[in-house]
């Protein structure tokens, strides 16, 4: 009977291949249990670097709410943090499983980052975490200094693991920039490893991840406080609630009028990364991948481009009219006018940089509208900044919880997108321009991918 449901199982997993469509295969299982782990490894980071921050600022003016949010956020953390670790090992397994050979060279050439670095910030992390979540009744009243220090411990601690991450992540993406090579069978030098983890596309990994990170939790934030307005009973919840999402969109379009930015940045450091001489011209490089360029065109990468950029233009449309609709909580419509007027110019922007004639008369007017868009979302941020001073909370509209949360699934859709594009820049390679590291179309047993 096990041999019959495992070689079932087996015929299953034959089957799926992202990059040539859905059917079945180890590559695609091993995407769809990631994703899954990203999901929810983003909200820790984005909770646990947020949390400390709020409390400290509710201690600073006084603000019950802050800590009360503050207070739900690490409890999130907490009740999730076995379910995005289950997936996460899960992970593990199937790497070693499927790709035992590159798995293994990547878990040896970054020894003292990945096993060393790595766990023990993992560890300190998670012992910050339970100990801000367990002692928040005493510390956060006898102690409340120390109390919120281990939060901000628990964040950066998590943050330095997202960071070494991020390293063996980019490495594999640009294979280490133009000189770089990855070892196999021993443990590399630490000069090596350091070499490896800082290479050309780092700095603007780690700025793109940690924006990201702290917005699309944030809306995700607004989107459940939207959602738990509805089920409320009493007026303080409702008005706690409709507090939590308006703090959530606030502190979600900053960080997302960031991420253009430094999106761009990314995708220019990915460029600058690549070889001069590449192994093979038919796989010139995972930026030609990414654009479509070349031997590249029409890749499946460039239409997830493009399908991202649309999700990024959908949010934000969607912040600005999330802003224009919660601003009808200041008692005089205070800063109504001027969120219509920036969110207007806004949508017309975005919406065209998305458009065919987006590319008219040079490609690069796209960007230019995109960054009209950025800056015009700016100023509606600022106004609606202004206006919440004054703002009454307890009766939002229908419109905007609509709204609030349809920028949750967007913002989540959004950042698992873009991890699957960027993976997908470096095929046919698991490390970027290194032929021994391939991943290879066969079905299992007898063809997994290197």
């Amino acid at each position: 009977m096990g041999a019959l449901i495992f070689s079932g199982l087996h015929a299953t997993l034959a089957q799926v291949d992202v990059y040539q469509g859905i059917k079945f295969s180890p590559r695609a299982f091993t995407a769809i249990v990631i994703l899954i782990h990203i999901f929810f490894a983003e909200l820790f980071v984005g909770f646990a670097i947020a949390s400390p921050v709020l409390q400290a600022w509710g201690a600073r003016t006084g603000s019950a709410r802050m800590d009360k949010l503050a207070h739900s956020m690490i409890r999130f953390n907490v009740l999730t943090f076995s379910t995005g670790a289950t997936f996460a090992v899960l992970f593990v397994v199937l790497l070693v499983g499927f790709y035992p050979q590159v798995t293994a060279s990547l878990f040896t050439h970054f020894f003292y980052f990945f096993p060393v670095i790595a766990m023990i910030a993992m560890v300190a992390s998670l012992w910050a975490m339970y100990s801000y979540y367990y002692k928040w009744d005493r510390y956060s009243v006898l102690n409340k200094r120390r109390h919120i220090a281990l939060g901000f411990l628990s964040g950066f601690a998590i943050w330095v693991w997202m960071v070494i991450l991020s390293g063996v992540d980019t490495f594999m993406v640009d294979g280490g920039g133009p000189n770089g090579r990855l070892t196999s069978g021993n443990i590399a030098s630490i000069g090596s490893a350091f070499k490896g983890i800082f290479n050309p596309m780092l700095t603007e990994m780690v700025l793109h991840r940690t924006v990201a990170n702290l917005s699309w939790p944030a809306f995700a934030l607004a989107a459940w406080a939207a959602f738990r307005y509805m089920r409320s009973k009493s007026a303080e919840d409702k008005a706690f609630y409709d507090w939590a999402s308006s703090l959530g969109l606030t502190w979600g379009v900053g960080f997302l009028l960031l991420q253009p930015f430094v999106g761009f940045g990314l995708a220019y450091a990915m460029k600058g990364a690549q070889p001069a001489n590449p192994v093979s011209s038919q796989n010139p490089g995972s930026f030609d991948r990414l654009v479509g360029e070349g031997p590249q065109a029409g890749s499946f990468t460039s239409h997830l481009l493009y399908f991202n950029l649309i999700l990024v233009v959908a949010l934000f449309v969607l912040s600005n009219l999330g802003m224009y609709l919660g601003a009808v909580r200041h008692p005089d419509r205070g800063g109504q006018v001027a969120i219509r007027a920036f969110g207007l110019v806004a949508t017309i922007a975005g919406l065209y940089s998305i458009a065919p004639p987006a590319m008219f008369p040079v490609f690069w007017v796209r960007y230019i509208a995109m960054a009209v868009m950025a800056v015009a979302t700016f100023g509606a941020f600022v106004a609606y900044v202004r206006g919440r001073l004054r703002f009454r909370y307890g009766s939002p509209g229908v419109w905007y919880r609509i709204t609030i949360m349809a920028l949750g699934v967007i913002a989540a859709t959004t950042a698992l997108s873009m991890g699957l594009m960027k993976s997908n820049s470096r095929d046919p390679y698991t490390v970027y321009n290194q032929p021994g590291y391939t991943v290879n179309g066969g079905p299992p047993p007898t063809n997994f991918g290197r």
